[in-house]
This record gives C-alpha cells, structure tokens and sequence, in this order.
C-alpha cells in the first residue's frame, strides 16, 4: 500500500511560516536603529517595533486558517505603513511585501495546477495506478 501523496498547500503553510519567523528576526534586528537614530527602545517607536514583531511570530500560528495568509499579509501592509513613523520598518515592509506577493503568486499557481491535474505529483500517481482489466 504506497502513502498518499504531500500536499503541496500543507508545504506552502511551512514555508509561509518559517517566512514570518524571518520576518520576526529581522524586525527585531532594527531595534538598533530604533535605540540609536529612533527616540529610543522605550518610547512608541520602540513599542512598535515589539508590538510588530510579536504581531509577525503570533501570525505563524494561525497561517493554517483560511484567514491566516491574509492577516500575513495584512501584516506586510502594516509595515509599509509603518514607513511614516521609522522608514527602516517601512523599506522592511517593502522588501517582504514582495517576498509574500511571489508566495501568494506561487500559492495560486500551485492551487490552480492542482485543479487542472496538471502537478508532477499527480501525474506520477497518475503513472502508478493498477490499470483495471475490464473484467
């Protein structure tokens, strides 16, 4: 009895979600430029930058909802936004609200060849099925 096949839409949760724990990092990797060229860690700026990154690692946990992928990507247009109060979180926001559009591109092909049958996964189940003798 061979296993099913991977489901390439489980795959794509985890890559979203290990994009977001990147996202987490780097985030938080501007807490420098917040203490040095910001008002500081403590003021606004820098509760801003935790309430974010916070917001980002809490999203990995409901990526697998219908409404996950786009609170992810409500996320990154927060962050654009975000350009008015430290343009280090907006120019952040710009470079990973490019890197979710070519997920979500990628998501969608990989949906719409999984409705065609058109997936190499698919065609190599395709190729192993036992053919029925007519009997």
């Amino acid at each position: 009895m061979s296993k099913p096949p991977a489901d390439p839409m489980r795959s794509f949760a985890a890559v979203m979600a290990a994009t977001l724990l990147l996202e987490v990092v780097v985030v938080l990797l501007s807490m420098p430029v917040v203490a040095n060229l910001g008002s500081g860690l403590a003021t606004w700026q820098g509760v801003l930058v935790g309430a974010l990154a916070l917001a980002l690692l809490l999203t990995c946990a409901v990526l697998r909802k219908p409404w996950g992928i786009w609170a992810a990507a409500g996320l990154q247009a927060v962050m654009i936004v975000c350009w008015v109060a430290l343009p280090a979180l907006g120019i952040l926001g710009l470079v990973f609200g490019l890197v979710w559009t070519i997920l979500l591109w990628m998501r969608w092909d990989v949906a719409r060849r999984m409705a065609e049958g058109t997936l190499p996964s698919q065609q190599a189940a395709a190729n192993t099925e036992p053919e029925s003798t007519g009997d």
